[in-house]
């Protein structure tokens, strides 16, 4: 019977069964293979909107377009479309819509991602304006206003995790850290190898530990290019997935675009940075910053469409790894721990100080991109969770 081709798998986070992809074929004898498995999703089936809400579901619990022949259909969303229309649901009468909901644009989250970048602006221009205390009351407040604005770019659109799920405490502490070590890290680094450093961060580009303004300028204002670039990937793959008739065409199809709105950024992104230095006319740390700027970017967007623990410990490991090289640099100057800073003098020689966050944030972007390749591309990544961004 088809009942014995579904196996329970401990550990699913729907706390729902999962279809073995192994599993036997149907004996001919059996007059209704896709009884057990409506039995078996009868809640997800009643509470669906549409079939591609159960294609996605049955994908996430281990359906393949290879178990759906199992059941006599050509894939999972020929089976999602019978299981949908078998199972009644109270008080439905008016017929399902021909495309799933796609995000829209409002006018509320497009001027919240453009607020990081303003008031951005007007902290590096007190910064760069004023001396003494009142540069370190400005320096404080700025900080502050534009984390708060960061986190409400993140509250609402295209950035915000609709699922029951968000970054813990400790992944906004390690972010705060990496873009902490792009205002500062460089030059202290650069300054600490040197013997330094003999002051306190300045502005200045002529100081023994100079401060990268335009990197951070650049990457508040990226918080609007990557909420559009956010939701131009959601929209179209939305509509990519009301069209597509198996999981491995979806992916095909989906995967260029992945690669595309990544690449879309990354340019937007150097444009900021280069417009960033001119105006403030400091030298511009394109590597690292870019680096940087991607891991974001993959980082909230995994966690924007569920997939909240590889962003996680990516964030965690390139904050622990510059850390470590500051640490390094100046423990080095204990008695017999000289050689804990060979490595990072290695690299600071041979590329520049830039080098440390350039290796460190684009090794973990490159397996972040690698992960979204594999997870973004699922049906399941991209079902309607609560309300739509």
């Amino acid at each position: 019977m088809a009942a014995e081709e579904l196996r329970e798998q401990p550990g699913d986070q729907l706390g729902e069964p999962v279809v073995d992809d192994r599993a036997p074929a149907v004996s001919r004898g059996a007059a209704d293979p896709v009884k057990a498995l409506m039995h078996r999703h009868r809640e997800l089936c009643e509470r669906a909107v549409d079939p591609l809400e159960i294609a996605a579901a049955l994908e996430a619990h281990g359906v393949t377009d290879r178990t759906a022949t199992h059941f006599r259909h050509r894939d999972v969303f020929s089976l999602a479309e019978e299981m949908y229309a078998r199972v009644p649901r109270a008080g439905d009468t008016a017929p399902r819509p021909e495309t799933p909901d796609t995000p829209k644009a409002h006018a509320d989250w497009a001027v919240l991602t453009l607020l990081p970048g303003a008031l951005c602006a007007a902290v590096v221009t007190g910064v760069r304006y004023t001396e003494g205390r009142p540069r370190l009351a400005v320096t404080v407040v700025g900080v502050l206003a534009v984390a708060f604005a960061v986190r409400a770019a993140r509250s609402r659109g295209p950035l915000h995790a609709t699922r029951p799920w968000s970054p813990t405490p400790s992944t906004r502490a390690w972010t705060y850290w990496l873009v902490a070590y792009a205002l500062l890290g460089d030059g202290l680094i650069a300054a600490a190898i040197e013997g330094g450093p003999d002051g306190p961060p300045t502005g200045s580009s002529d100081s023994s530990w100079p401060i990268a303004l335009s990197s951070v300028l650049a990457l508040s204002a990226a918080c609007a290019p990557a909420a559009w670039c956010a939701h131009l990937f959601a929209v179209r793959a939305r509509r990519r997935l009301a069209t597509s008739r198996a999981l491995e065409e979806f992916a095909s199809s989906v995967k260029p675009l992945l690669l595309g709105v990544f690449a879309l950024f990354l340019c937007v992104l150097g444009g900021l940075l280069a417009l960033c230095g001119a105006v403030l006319d400091e030298p511009v740390a394109y590597a690292g910053t870019g680096a940087l700027g991607a891991l974001l970017l993959l980082a909230r967007l995994l966690t924007v469409h569920g997939f909240r623990h590889a962003p996680a410990v990516m964030l965690a490991a390139a904050g622990v790894a510059e850390a470590a090289a500051l640490v390094s640099v100046f423990g080095s100057r204990l008695p017999g721990c000289e050689a804990l800073a060979v490595p990072v003098e290695t690299v600071v020689d041979a590329w520049g100080a830039g080098a440390i966050p350039a290796l460190v944030c684009g090794a973990a972007a490159l397996v972040l991109l690698l992960h979204a390749t594999r997870t973004l591309t699922r049906a399941s990544a991209h079902a309607a969770h609560g309300d739509a961004p």
